[in-house]
């Protein structure tokens, strides 16, 4: 493609960058990630979530991996924070009798103490003191979580000036810390770097409009000199390659 192409391109994945839920499905075959990460959440998640337990997930997304456990309603409750999908919860969620509330997980926790068997986390926020508190004793927290060092690749190459590690304190060992002040039980925890790919430029800047937090100011336009660098390693190597950080945390009151 020509360069003029190639920007105009990369403009309409701009305007149409933008996220309900939890859904990457514009990127689907463009990209790969986490693809084999050494342990699998949604497995781990539901040989701890027995029939009779009360569940929470902090912060849902648009509830999707909530709806796919099957739980019972009545026995389930969500927070969400942000707006867009806040609403969707709200229109998702609340006619089937779950418990859904507008919260931010690292926040005061809408519920009383002492509420859940077991809470769920997958890349968001959370406080281990309000964990604490909202879990029933021998109530468990399961979090898949973002570490520090993810992606730090790809924001090199979009944005060269940008900060290292903008959250440090996301490594596993400094998080299993907190959750022994708090009084918890440390019941499992892994940690992994594995490779991200991407198979066309487009599918990066969509990916990074999505995620202002890991790619502070990013455009098109003020990035136009290094998406054609990104161009040219794609051109050069068949693909983009980042790195992923992850970790896993089990904790038990």
């Amino acid at each position: 493609m020509k360069r003029n192409e190639l920007i105009e391109a990369w403009l309409r994945e701009e305007q149409t960058a933008q996220i309900h839920g939890w859904d990457f499905s514009p990127i689907r075959g463009r990209y790969s990630e986490e693809k084999d990460l050494p342990w699998d959440y949604e497995k781990i998640v539901r040989a701890a979530l027995t029939p009779e337990a009360v569940l929470l997930d902090i912060d849902t997304g648009g509830g999707e991996f909530l709806l796919s456990l099957g739980h019972p309603f009545r026995q389930t409750a969500a927070t969400e924070a942000y707006p867009p999908n806040v609403q969707l919860c709200r229109e998702k969620l609340l006619p089937l009798g779950i418990d859904f509330h507008e919260a931010d997980g690292d926040g005061e926790l809408p519920f009383p103490d002492h509420r859940f068997d077991l809470v769920i986390n997958r890349h968001g926020n959370y406080l281990p003191r309000e964990l604490y508190r909202v879990l029933k004793p021998g109530g468990q927290f399961i979090t898949e979580q973002v570490g520090a060092e993810n992606d730090r690749e790809l924001v090199s190459l979009l944005l060269p000036e940008t900060p290292p590690l903008p959250f440090p304190e996301q490594y596993l060992e400094i998080a299993s810390e907190k959750f022994r002040n708090c009084g918890f039980s440390i019941l499992e925890g892994q940690e992994a770097h594995r490779p991200t790919r991407f198979w066309d430029v487009g599918a990066l800047v969509w990916f990074a409009r999505i995620i202002p937090w890991e790619f502070p100011g990013f455009s098109v336009e003020s990035c136009l000199e290094n998406l054609f660098r990104a161009q040219a390693l794609l051109e050069e190597n068949g693909v983009i390659e980042g790195t992923i950080h992850r970790f896993l945390l089990i904790a038990q009151k």
